[in-house]
């Protein structure tokens, strides 16, 4: 039995966690939190998932991994700075643990998987993230990760140029890639891995239409953080090749 405690459980994200937690006969609720929940409410349960937002998900999860707990982070907004926090913060208490997770879609994961291995045959790369207009961050976690994942696999290949750079209307380029968002009623969640080369492109598309899309990833990961060490990064570390 895993005590799980849900961060920002009133949200779209913490509602349905819940509802997987009170479905499994694996997990038990430990406590749900909210914005005016005191953070000493998660104290005492197996695993802490976090859904809350940018501004104060940070605080959360170091008070979480100061009294060595495990975390399941969902929340967007974790940069490359952020992280190398986080780890100096997990260096400090080696029993705490955080998986960080910026898409729980098993689909989505297999799109980056492939758009991974994309990257090595082609040089003209960008992205297309479209989301519901609730979500309060761009770019996406799920696209920031993709496009330093692509970089990742080009790291001893000739990088190209990126187009438009300092044309704000092109985009916002991470980690040499070109990110566009577009935030509007009616999505759920699309990405679109768009590679083009000499007479032709190649797009790698994974749409989203319901949450509950979701729920395999979010219930692999509280079981794998349970046991978990140190950080872990992107739903690939739990559910691995």
């Amino acid at each position: 039995m895993i005590l799980v405690s849900i961060l920002g459980a009133t949200g779209r994200m913490g509602a349905l966690t819940k509802s997987l937690v009170d479905a499994d006969a694996n997990f038990k609720l430990h406590s749900e939190l909210d914005s005016k929940s005191s953070p000493e409410q998660m104290l005492g349960a197996d695993v802490v998932i976090d859904f809350t937002n940018p501004n104060v998900t940070e605080g959360l999860v170091k008070f979480a991994i100061q009294n060595q707990m495990k975390v399941v982070v969902g929340t967007s907004g974790w940069s490359e700075q952020k992280l190398a926090g986080l780890k100096k913060a997990l260096d400090a208490n080696p029993t705490s643990a955080v998986v960080v997770v910026p898409n729980f879609s098993v689909g989505s994961m297999l799109a980056q998987r492939f758009a991974s291995e994309a990257a090595r045959f082609f040089d003209s790369i960008e992205i297309i993230e479209q989301h519901h207009e609730h979500k309060v961050d761009s770019p996406s976690g799920t696209a920031i990760r993709t496009a330093e994942l692509i970089a990742e696999a080009r790291k001893d290949l000739p990088q190209h140029l990126i187009p438009g750079v300092g044309q704000p209307a092109r985009g916002e380029v991470h980690a040499g890639i070109t990110i566009h968002s577009i935030r509007q009623k009616g999505v759920s969640a699309k990405q679109d891995t768009i590679f083009g080369s000499l007479g032709e492109q190649l797009v790698i598309s994974h749409d989203v239409s319901s949450s509950g899309a979701y729920s395999l990833g979010i219930l692999k990961s509280l079981e794998f953080a349970k046991t978990a060490t140190g950080l872990s990064i992107g739903l690939e570390s739990v559910i691995p090749a």
